[in-house]
Formats: structure tokens, C-alpha cells, sequence
């Protein structure tokens, strides 16, 4: 295995399911490490690229993987851990971590407030659709589930990343952490692992002194986004689906919220 050992630490807090208004990533104490230095990572949610720390709860996900090369392994730790990821890795490479929720519902009192989050995510004729549907403007709901990635540089953090089958994905087409790095980070969105394309990506980029930076970018035809970053830079990349719930219960809209995370080195 290339995992020589995996750690687990206590966590204490913030049980509560997150917002659906608010973004959901993975956030590694450190984005670069050198072979055997311990790797740490966190689930967060929040806004901004700012939040509270999300234990390690079984029930609350489907998956939770740590990915390095051609392997795969499993997320495994103790109720309510936090940082949920504490490993070694002994080689150079590129890490993956990889973390699916099972879904949560929120309720919507009133059509404002999904009205203001649907702009947001763009979805602008989101009320002609909703009244076409024939769904109540009060009192509804959304089940909405999260589908988020991180990058984290081993040694000289060499590899690549790839499709791993999320339902919803952002797939680094370029490594941040590559000497040949030139700048323009290239991702591509996937939908169950299509192509979205036109797909509003949105950009918080983190500097040094924790000042975060918001911009909206698109998904081409092939669903690529071509994303100018900055050394020294911490990034969260967002994508949302939304769309009419199909399964069962009683919600009306479904959100798929995708989320990857990197840095680039200074």
C-alpha cells in the first residue's frame, strides 16, 4: 500500500447538517508536503473560503477516498473525528481526496431567499421553470447533495488528476504543483461524468493574508474552464447543478454542488 500508516485525531463540534446555501470543500493543513511529513486535512462549510470544521460521520457520506496514482483507499476513522484525514504517504506524487455526502433537505419559507440563491448559482429563468412546474412559491424544498475534491503535493507532486466518477465532478486538467506550471489552471465540469457545458464556475481565491478574491468563469463546449491563478494562492472552485427532483419524498428542486481545492506554490 502506499499509505505506510493512517491516523485519526479527535474532532469535537458542529454536528449540524451544512446550509445549502453555503459551499462544502476539503481544506489540507498544508497543500505541499514533503514524503513523510504527516498530511492533514479538514471538511469545511461556510462562505467566502471560511467556515467550521465537519467531523467524520459515516451516515453523512457516500464516499471518502484518498486517491494517489492508480490507488484507492478508504476514509476510515472514528465517529466525529476531526481533521476526518491524517496519513503518511512515502513517495512523490499527486494526492486526491475525494468525499461524496449523502443528501440533506433544506425547506424554503419563502421564494426570495431560493430566488436570490438560484441567481447566484445562474439559473436566471429559475421562477419560469418553477411556476411551469406547477411548484408552490412557499413552503417547498431542495435536496442537495456535495461532491468535492482536493489537491495535495507530495514531494515534487507529480501526477495527475482525473475523472473518479463523481456525480457531479471538477477535473484538474492542468497540476498547479508541476515546475511547468504556466499560471492558467484548467479544469473541466463533469455531469456523471459528461461534459456541462456553459457551466458558471465560481473562483475564491485565498492569499497569505487570508483576503479572498470572487470571480465567475465558464465552461466551454467541452466543458473546460481555463482559470488564471496566482502564486502563493489558495483556490476553491465551485459548480452547482440544480434541476427537478426526481426521487422520492416531497422536495421539488435537487442541487449537485461540485468543489475542488489547490494552491499554487509561491
Amino acid at each position: 500500500m502506499f499509505f505506510p500508516r493512517i491516523l485519526f485525531i479527535a474532532f469535537c463540534a458542529f454536528a449540524a447538517p451544512a446550509a445549502s446555501a453555503h459551499e462544502f470543500w476539503i481544506e489540507p493543513e498544508a497543500y505541499k508536503v514533503a514524503q513523510g511529513e504527516e498530511i492533514t486535512a479538514r471538511l469545511r462549510n461556510g462562505e467566502e473560503f471560511s467556515g467550521i470544521s465537519i467531523g467524520y460521520f459515516p451516515r453523512r457520506f457516500t464516499r471518502f477516498d484518498l486517491v494517489f496514482g492508480d490507488e484507492v483507499q478508504t476514509v476510515e476513522g472514528r465517529l466525529g473525528d476531526v481533521p476526518p484525514v491524517k496519513t503518511v504517504i512515502d513517495q512523490d506524487g499527486l494526492l486526491v481526496i475525494a468525499h461524496e455526502t449523502t443528501p440533506s433537505t433544506i425547506t424554503y419559507k419563502t421564494w426570495e431567499k431560493f430566488a436570490k440563491f438560484a441567481e447566484h448559482k445562474d439559473f436566471p429563468k429559475i421562477e419560469a421553470r418553477h411556476q411551469a412546474a406547477g411548484f408552490p412559491r412557499e413552503g417547498f424544498k431542495e435536496v442537495y447533495t456535495r461532491h468535492v475534491k482536493a489537491l495535495i503535493a507530495v514531494g515534487d507532486g507529480q501526477g495527475a488528476d482525473r475523472a473518479l466518477g463523481l456525480a457531479t465532478e471538477i477535473v484538474a486538467l492542468t497540476n498547479p504543483y508541476a515546475p511547468d506550471f504556466n499560471g492558467l489552471m484548467q479544469v473541466q465540469v463533469l455531469d456523471a461524468g459528461n461534459p456541462r457545458a456553459d457551466a458558471q464556475v465560481e473562483v475564491f481565491s485565498k492569499a497569505s493574508d487570508d483576503s479572498v478574491k470572487i470571480t465567475l468563469h465558464r465552461s466551454d463546449a467541452n466543458g473546460i474552464a481555463r482559470i488564471p491563478v496566482m502564486a502563493g494562492h489558495a483556490y476553491l472552485l465551485d459548480a452547482v447543478i440544480l434541476r427537478p427532483f426526481s426521487g422520492d419524498g416531497d422536495a421539488v428542486w435537487e442541487t449537485l454542488w461540485a468543489a475542488l481545492t489547490f494552491a499554487v506554490p509561491g
